[in-house]
């Protein structure tokens, strides 16, 4: 598709070259039987041009490269109204590539809020070199604990005050849904505990961004069709709960190395199994650390999720998250899938796959 529309730019933009031609009676133009003015042929030609430069920026993955665009457009749209006649046809090219501007400006305005949150707190890091971990820092924990952060690697590097993941998978609302497939990139700061998670996926062959937002305490989802129409939202104290699960989750199974953290306190641990209470702006959730003879963490279970239902209600549910494929990942011995599942009354439904592709520690700039 990529290819095709930068085609139909070029072809597009190339089409406007004939009313500059024919305006300085550079050859004979048949296809146009309407008198062009020079005036107007350097229109047609300043057309031509914005048409190139929005192939040029587009292919270059430039994501303001629907400002020439838009402007081509109007220029170009003036210019057929003028020779209707002859010209009319070109309104359909004019109207597709509108569209798809419109749709990366709303992408681009929807990106940028979440890019600008990451940029903030990234802002906020300072670029000393981090303390690293050692035995005598994980004393206090369970042996499984420390087995599993010796297992990952985590020992004897530097502690971690955020991270980033990209993910891949697919996602789906209910049993009855397709399964959509998405790519993520998410940030998460240690310090002032938050979590910014953006989506992108394919419902019904339409493109659909998510933003999830932690901060503050308070959490938000906004998922949006083209980026534009919003299709749910949802926050309020569920959310906040559920959210603080969440980065409770990613500590455990994406960051081993802050496990440490003061906010996590151990409850008890029989054999392969751990209990945990995590607590940050004054919210308290419980939740079950599984792990393997390896040492390798296997299951993460919480009474303390949301689920969203119909009419934006929330329905506390267990939740857990097995985790399978441990594999190198930035220098770490990490899991690289993970599942994420309800328990209904009805039975266990998964709604998510995630695959993670790459990871990163103390990240200082945005990529």
């Amino acid at each position: 598709m990529k290819y095709i529309f930068s085609f139909m730019l070029v072809f597009h933009g190339a089409i406007h070259l004939m009313g500059f031609v024919k305006a300085f009676n550079l050859s004979r133009i048949d296809q146009l039987t309407a008198n062009i003015s020079k005036i107007s042929g350097v229109f047609w030609l300043i057309a031509f041009i914005l048409f190139s430069v929005t192939t040029v920026a587009f292919l270059l993955k430039s994501e303001y490269w629907y400002i020439p665009a838009l402007i081509a457009i109007v220029i170009s749209t003036a210019l057929i109204i003028s020779t209707w006649q002859d010209a009319k046809y070109g309104t359909i090219p004019n109207v597709v590539i509108l569209v798809i501007a419109i749709f990366a400006f709303g992408h681009t305005n929807f990106y940028g809020k979440y890019k600008k949150d990451v940029s903030s707190y990234l802002s906020q890091m300072e670029s000393t070199q981090n303390s690293l971990l050692t035995e005598k820092d994980m004393e206090h924990l369970p042996e499984p604990v420390k087995k599993y952060l010796r297992y990952t690697g985590s020992v004897g590097k530097p502690k971690v005050r955020n991270f980033r993941i990209e993910l891949t998978g697919k996602i789906r609302q209910d049993e009855k849904s397709d399964w959509m497939p998405f790519t993520t990139v998410q940030y998460n700061f240690l310090d002032n505990p938050t979590r910014l998670f953006f989506m992108e996926a394919e419902m019904k062959k339409l493109p659909v961004a998510g933003y999830h937002c932690f901060k503050n305490g308070e959490a938000s989802m906004d998922i949006r069709l083209l980026s534009l129409i919003k299709v749910q939202y949802q926050s309020g104290k569920e959310m906040n709960i559920s959210e603080t699960v969440t980065f409770f989750n990613d500590m455990c199974c994406m960051a081993p190395a802050t496990l440490i953290d003061k906010r996590i306190c151990w409850l008890s641990s029989n054999g392969n199994e751990v209990k945990a209470e995590f607590t940050i702006h004054n919210i308290t959730v419980s939740a079950s650390l599984y792990f393997n003879e390896k040492g390798e963490l296997i299951n993460f279970v919480s009474e303390d999720r949301y689920a969203a239902g119909k009419n934006d209600s929330m329905q506390r549910l267990p939740w857990f998250t097995p985790l399978s494929e441990y594999k190198e990942l930035d220098d770490f011995k990490l899991a690289g899938k993970t599942e994420t599942i309800y328990t209904y009354p009805e039975g266990d439904f998964c709604y998510g796959i995630f695959n993670i592709r790459g990871i990163g520690y103390n990240i200082l700039d945005i990529k």
